[in-house]
């Protein structure tokens, strides 16, 4: 037989429940936060930079365009800085980079974290429900003035529910700090961008520069083992002493020894590459194995203000929504000095017999009431806990204007190591230019027996290096460019994709 229940005086305690939470509601809404509100601090940054101009020499002359790029104070698009070497290698690279990078997939899980974190803490503003149900069999002990000394049953189903009333905001300043934190999620997972590509790029530039070190080597091995050559025919023919043959087979042999390393260098370039790419180390050895002309920088490089650094630079942006954060933690525990209140209230049905249970007459009840609770002895620990967030926020603070001062020194020094640099190229540009010129004149003056073959010796020596120092000077131009592109805070706005 089926028991229809009665659901009367059931709808009267949900209507008298939710008028209750309806109250309660309003009460929240008419509620303060306790606590500092957030303001950002305010921050002084120089109105110009102070290495906008490139630094002059002396001693060298100043170059034309066409051998020297320039930084100017324009506006500054960082998006997709890497692609103004022009160079397609490197963007692809970048590209896969972005897609694959490890610590790009570590920094996307620590954001997810920082968005659940988020929903865990908004969970204290809403009330809780639970669905009960028990079964109960008990026997009186002996003696036991009960009026019955059988066994009884006892049938339970309901629900109960319990508010916590944030009137004083202390949930609120905590979901208020996860948002906070969610932020500086972002500007980290951003920050891990901007370094990722840099990277690439710093290992990309180094590893054309020692291919191309590679190839001014083996040339040079050829024009000396050329010398070496004649000299030995001279030696055969009396004309010169064993000596100069000995120097000349010396300096191949020295100018064969410098390409170890840099093949050395080269496959271990590679094999950073490929980590950054998230694959094993002799990937990309195929693909990069063909030497290729080191990038050239572009002729203009527009830096913007420095105040733009305050919302380029993801860094700052992290340190100042970690000061954000600190400063509702503050609220926070603040709020645990005042009262707590509570809204609970359950509903259910009881009865000793199963077939009765369903039927509200006789087997339902209700309850709703508030309930407040003060801590008034705590030895101390909600005081101690507010000067706690009060020290982490001052921390923060000081980590907040430590990056806008870093990033400043950041830039400046790149801007000057960039300027220096390209001052460093255009002065052996020149040596070389001389240095050849000293190679042909001395050489041609051994051929024609009119000097010793040292002072061809000491020419090409010096040609070889001056060479080698222009094409590692090539490279830390390009370096020191992405240097600044990394300082100014370029590049971070193109989102990797989000690891599941």
């Amino acid at each position: 037989m089926s028991v229809k229940p009665d659901t009367a005086p059931a709808g009267h305690a949900m209507r008298a429940i939710f008028s209750a939470f309806c109250a309660a509601t309003a009460l929240i809404c008419a509620g303060c936060e306790v606590g500092p509100d957030y303001k950002p601090p305010a921050t002084t940054m120089p109105g110009a930079w102070s290495q906008t101009a490139p630094t002059t020499s002396p001693y060298i002359p100043a170059a034309p365009q066409t051998q020297s790029s320039v930084v100017v104070p324009g506006a500054a698009n960082l998006k997709n800085w890497w692609k103004s070497f022009g160079d397609p290698e490197l963007n692809s690279l970048v590209e896969r980079g972005i897609a694959a990078n490890l610590d790009i997939r570590q920094a996307a899980a620590r954001l997810r974290q920082a968005r659940a974190q988020r929903g865990v803490v908004a969970s204290a503003l809403a009330p809780t429900a639970n669905v009960t149900g028990a079964y109960t069999r008990s026997h009186p002990p002996p003696g036991a003035n009960t009026g019955s000394s059988s066994d009884a049953n006892l049938f339970q189903a309901g629900f109960d529910a319990a508010w916590e009333l944030d009137f004083f905001g202390g949930a609120r300043r905590g979901v208020e700090a996860a948002d906070y934190n969610i932020d500086a999620a972002v500007a980290d997972q951003q920050d891990v961008t901007l370094t990722l590509i840099s990277e690439v790029a710093m290992d990309y530039l180094q590893l054309r520069g020692y291919q191309r070190q590679i190839d001014i080597a083996t040339h040079n091995i050829e024009v000396e083992r050329k010398s070496a050559d004649l000299t030995h025919l001279r030696v055969a023919g009396g004309v010169q002493g064993a000596l100069d043959a000995a120097n000349a087979d010396a300096q191949v042999a020295t100018t064969i020894s410098q390409i170890p390393p840099l093949e050395s260098q080269v496959q271990q370039t590679i094999h950073a590459l490929c980590l950054l790419l998230a694959l094993q180390p002799a990937a990309l050895e195929k693909e990069l194995a063909a030497t290729q002309p080191i990038p050239v920088v572009p002729p203009e490089v527009p830096i913007g203000l420095p105040s733009e650094l305050l919302r380029r630079r993801p860094d700052i942006r992290r340190a100042e929504r970690q000061l954000a954060a600190a400063t509702a933690n503050i609220g926070q525990a603040t709020a645990d000095l005042f009262p707590q209140f509570s809204l609970t209230g359950a509903l259910g049905l009881e009865n000793s017999q199963l077939k009765n249970l369903p039927s509200w007459n006789p087997s339902g009840f209700w309850s709703i009431g508030p309930s407040v609770t003060w801590p008034i002895l705590d030895g101390g620990r909600i005081r101690a806990n507010i000067e706690v967030q009060n020290a982490l926020q001052e921390q923060a603070l000081a980590v907040y204007q430590a990056a806008v001062l870093t990033s400043l020194q950041d830039v400046e020094n790149a801007l000057v190591a960039y300027n220096k640099e390209q001052q460093h190229r255009r002065a052996l540009i020149d040596a070389v230019a001389a240095n050849r010129k000293a190679v042909q004149i001395a050489s041609d003056l051994y051929v024609a027996g009119m000097t010793n073959f040292l002072n061809v010796l000491i020419a090409q020596t010096a040609l070889l290096a001056s060479e080698d120092a222009l094409a590692q000077s090539e490279v830390t131009v390009a370096t020191d460019l992405v240097a600044l592109y990394k300082a100014l805070g370029g590049g971070w706005d193109v989102q990797p994709a989000e690891q599941k």
